[in-house]
C-alpha cells in the first residue's frame, strides 16, 4: 500500500520500521522540524528523520499543515493511506480526506482514556492498573476518531514511564500491521465520550513532590516522570532528583527522614506511609543509588524533605 507517515519522537520509530519491514511503498515521511537540544543546544533531527533518512525515504518538515501547506505534496505522492504516530500537529481537513482509506492514528493509550501528549506517562502517574495501544481513524478532534485494535497490557508494580514507553511502542508497531493487514474487516467503535479523560504535557513544574501524599501516589509520580521530567525535592535547600523508590509503612510528618545511613538507606515519611528513596542525584552531582550517596554525605534523622 501506499502510505505517508506522519511521526516524529522514538515512540514512533518502530512503527516506520515495521511498515518498512512489511513492504509497503512509503511515499514520505512527515516530521517535526530539527530543534536545538542539550547544552550546547546543537540542532538535533527527529528519531522519524534519522530512520527514514537510512532507508533513503523522503523527509519533509513542514512548520505548519495549516492552509494548504502540503496540499501539493499530497497531489504529489497519492497517498492511499495516511499513517500518524505521535506526529505532534493536528491534521486539517483536507489531509483527513485524502487518502481513499482514510488517516490512521497509533495512540499509546486505552482510548478514551488519556487523549493528549502524554498518555503513557499519565497512565503510571495516575496509578492505572492497564495501559495500551489504540489504533483509531482520525478525525477533526484530539484523539476523538473511531477505535479500529486495541492492545491491552497491565502495568507493572514498578514499571517505570519510560520502561512501558519502550513496550507500548513495539507493541504499537505490531497493532498497526494487523490494523493494516484487517482494515477491510474492522467495524470501527465509537468512543464513549463520559469515559474521555485528558493527558496534559509534561512539565516540570508538576515534577515537585508533595509528601502529604500518600506513598502510593508519590511513587506513581516517580515512576511516572522518569525518565523526564523527574520527581524533585529539596534537601536543606539543594535540589534532590528522585528517580526510584520503595513503598513501606512507617510512619512520620511528611518528608520527614526516617533512616538516613550507608545500609538502610533513606526512609521518608508520607502523607499516608513512607518511601524508600533508592536512585537519587543532588544539583550538580551525579545520579547514584541512595546508599552510596549516604556513604559521603550525612543526613540527620528528622530533617524534612520539601520546596
Amino acid at each position: 500500500m501506499r502510505i505517508l507517515f506522519m511521526g516524529t519522537p522514538d515512540f514512533a520509530v518502530p512503527s516506520l520500521a515495521r511498515l518498512i519491514d512489511d513492504g509497503h511503498e512509503i511515499v514520505g515521511v512527515l516530521t517535526q522540524p530539527d530543534k536545538p537540544q542539550g547544552r550546547k543546544m546543537k540542532l538535533t533531527p527527529p528519531p522519524i528523520k534519522v530512520l527514514a533518512q537510512e532507508h533513503g525515504l523522503p523527509v519533509h518538515q513542514p512548520q505548519t499543515l495549516k492552509d494548504g501547506a502540503i496540499a501539493d505534496l499530497l497531489e504529489q505522492t497519492q497517498p492511499e493511506l495516511i499513517v500518524v504516530v505521535a506526529y505532534g500537529k493536528i491534521l486539517p481537513a483536507y489531509v483527513l480526506d485524502f487518502p481513499p482509506h482514510g488517516c490512521i492514528n497509533v495512540h499509546g493509550s486505552l482510548l478514551p482514556r488519556w487523549r493528549g501528549a502524554a498518555p503513557i506517562q499519565w497512565s503510571v502517574i495516575a496509578g492505572d492498573k492497564y495501559a495500551g495501544v489504540t489504533t483509531m481513524q482520525m478525525a477533526q478532534g484530539l484523539d476523538t476518531g473511531d477505535m479500529l485494535l486495541t492492545y491491552r497490557t497491565e502495568i507493572g508494580a514498578r514499571e517505570t514511564a519510560g520502561e512501558l514507553f519502550d513496550r507500548l511502542a513495539q507493541a504499537g508497531a505490531d497493532l498497526l500491521h494487523d490494523t493494516i493487514e484487517q482494515l477491510d474487516q474492522i467495524t470501527p467503535q465509537p468512543q464513549e465520550e463520559s469515559a474521555a479523560c485528558y493527558a496534559s504535557m509534561l512539565d516540570k513544574d508538576m515534577a515537585r513532590i508533595d509528601w502529604s501524599k500518600s506513598e502510593r501516589e508519590i511513587d506513581c509520580l516517580i515512576r511516572g516522570l522518569n525518565p523526564w521530567p523527574v520527581a524533585l525535592t529539596e534537601l536543606s535547600g539543594a535540589r534532590m532528583k528522585v528517580f526510584a523508590a520503595e513503598m513501606e509503612s512507617a510512619k512520620g510528618r511528611p518528608g520527614e527522614v526516617l533512616e538516613a545511613d550507608a545500609k538502610k538507606g533513606l526512609l521518608v515519611a508520607c502523607g499516608e506511609g513512607a518511601l524508600r528513596l533508592t536512585e537519587i542525584q543532588m544539583v550538580g552531582g551525579k545520579r547514584m543509588r541512595a546508599q552510596d550517596y549516604l556513604r559521603g554525605h550525612a543526613i540527620e534523622i528528622g530533617t524534612v524533605l520539601g520546596v
